[in-house]
């Protein structure tokens, strides 16, 4: 119950931010998350709403990363697991870490923006906040022959890596648009 009043707290100061964002202009670029081992950055006009944990019913002769679908305020919407669809589509990805039930029903689930015309959301184990380019003290570009839906790569000042995914790019792939086994 705790955890579900932290994310209620987390999505309000959130939202708070983003509308600051959108009235203070772009200073504001990305929603940072963890999914697995990794740490991503998202593009804010590309994602969308976000959902705590909900029950999904999953879908026959689907890839492994498609964990099926879930009604998200009234659309049906596919579910990716983040980290497992990077490791298919990306080897330069981290190797997804297989979740408990608990760790789990901890996860976010981060719908893509509706203007991209793709009913899909993204498993995320951490919600990470707002990240502007002016918090990380180097980038580099994407790795040679990574998909076209990753963008740089960010270094705060804690020298974490973080790798941009530009939403827009990832809607439109052919590998995430193929679900089927």
């Amino acid at each position: 119950m705790a955890n579900r009043e932290a994310l209620r707290e987390l999505q309000s100061r959130l939202a708070v931010r983003l509308q600051a964002a959108q009235s203070d202009g772009p200073s504001i670029a990305w929603l940072a998350v963890e999914a697995g081992a990794g740490r991503y950055l998202m593009p804010l006009a590309q994602s969308g709403e976000i959902f705590p944990w909900s029950p999904v019913q999953s879908v026959p002769y689907t890839q492994s990363w498609f964990w099926g679908v879930a009604n998200l305020r009234g659309n049906l919407s596919g579910i990716v697991d983040l980290s497992a669809f990077l490791a298919e589509a990306w080897s330069g990805a981290p190797r997804p870490v297989p979740r408990t039930e608990q760790a789990q029903s901890n996860c976010s689930l981060l719908a893509l923006n509706s203007a991209l015309d793709v009913n899909a959301a993204l498993v995320v184990d951490r919600l990470a906040g707002l990240r502007s380019p002016d918090v990380f003290v180097s980038s580099t570009p994407p790795e040679a022959g990574a998909p076209a839906f990753l963008g740089g790569v960010y270094t705060d000042a804690q020298g974490d890596r973080w790798q941009e995914i530009k939403l827009q790019l990832l809607s439109q792939s052919a590998q995430f648009l193929s679900i089927s086994a």
